[in-house]
């Protein structure tokens, strides 16, 4: 017999969905909320949607503290979704360094231009703090080419993830990868959605 997908509801909507497409928040020993997005911490577990609007309805609501039956720390909105919009970045994060452990991550304008115009391209990473010159370039060779392009981390940031100097852009290649990444960039986009509207 089928094992039957366990649901929960959302502190905040109050919609039941299978508990993987949520967001599970759990009590650390000092009662402080803390996101696990991996859903592997131990302990009793509150649910939310995985939206920013549902974090900060439940915390309005003061449901964390329903849910865990008692006080809860650091259950303020904004703190919160910043928390896990963090926790969303590290994930992409280190999925782009198993990339390029993997030998899947080719960096520096030159290279990353020509294997967007060979059409290797999986994904196309430029810094939040690229030039606009650069920038522009770079999106308008993602778009003829056909490749997603996103900005989530710094200069600093991007080529520390490589173990490297200073990186404007870096591509990820055609390879598993690019599908973990590319869901891992769906759920942080579908959490901040509301917030762009």
């Amino acid at each position: 017999m089928p094992k039957a997908i366990p649901l929960r509801s959302c502190l905040a909507c109050r919609e039941t969905r299978d508990k993987g497409g949520l967001l599970r928040f759990v009590l650390a020993p000092d009662r402080t909320l803390v996101p696990d997005l991996q859903q592997k911490l131990p302990g009793r577990g509150a649910y939310t949607c995985l939206k920013a609007s549902c974090v900060r309805q439940a915390a309005l609501k003061k449901q964390f503290a329903r849910g865990f039956k008692g006080e809860v720390q650091g259950a303020e909105g904004e703190a919160l979704i910043r928390q896990v919009g963090e926790k969303l970045r590290e994930r992409i994060a280190s999925y782009i360094s198993l990339a390029n452990k993997g030998g899947k991550v080719v960096s520096g304008s030159d290279q990353v231009a020509e294997r967007l115009k060979k059409g290797e391209a999986g994904l196309l990473f430029m810094a939040t703090d690229i030039s606009e010159e650069s920038g522009e370039k770079f999106r308008g060779l993602a778009r003829l080419h056909d490749t997603p392009a996103a900005s989530f981390f710094d200069k600093e940031h991007l080529g520390a993830l490589l173990g490297k100097e200073l990186r404007s852009v870096l591509i990820v290649l055609e390879s598993g990868f690019v599908g973990s990444i590319a869901l891992e960039m769906e759920k942080y986009r579908n959490f901040f959605e509301e917030e762009r509207e």
